[in-house]
């Protein structure tokens, strides 16, 4: 990695502010589970947006409060370090576990605020579907991207690494396609 480059430093250093709520394994399972869900409520042309955005935002508000309460339970039962080997506490495993799991809700936005001009007519509601899902593509990308350039990969490695990640949404694009 070129860690002299100020476009390289720039970019990892947005990533370590944004890193809490997007570059986390659970942005890219929340990017995915948005995509399957709008791939999925969106594959009849009549199908409006804000049907789509509600799904969409329901469906993530519950898998979200899951994933905390599931990594709220497994923090409880995690030793801390040190000589007493005391359990995590409840309201520690909590704030732990939200903090992880932020990625979830953070992904859902750009293809929540696609799919809510669908809904207030700023796009057709047809092309405000596609849009939605395809930005789910692109989310993945980046974050396949920002990962590999994290580890200090080469240019190559990291557009390797970001088509591998869009290929999870592609599916999805192509999931709708043979559906629809």
């Amino acid at each position: 990695m070129h860690d002299s480059a100020p476009a390289y430093r720039a970019i990892l250093k947005v990533h370590s502010k944004l890193r809490p709520g997007f570059g986390t394994e659970a942005a890219v399972y929340g990017t995915l589970l948005v995509s399957g869900l709008i791939a999925v409520s969106s594959v009849h042309s009549e199908t409006k947006s804000v049907a789509v955005l509600i799904t969409v935002i329901a469906t993530v508000l519950v898998f979200w409060g899951a994933h905390v309460y599931a990594g709220t339970i497994a923090r409880m039962s995690d030793p801390r370090s040190g000589p007493e080997s005391e359990h995590i506490g409840l309201g520690e495993a909590f704030r732990e576990s939200l903090k992880h799991s932020f990625g979830m809700l953070t992904s859902a936005a750009v293809p929540s605020l696609v799919l809510l001009a669908g809904t207030t007519r700023i796009i057709p509601d047809d092309i405000a579907n596609d849009v939605a899902l395809w930005s789910g593509v692109i989310i993945l990308a980046i974050l396949g991207y920002i990962a590999f350039l994290r580890r200090g990969s080469s240019q190559f490695v990291r557009i390797i690494g970001a088509l591998a990640t869009a290929s999870f949404g592609l599916m999805f694009v192509a999931l709708k396609a043979f559906v629809h």
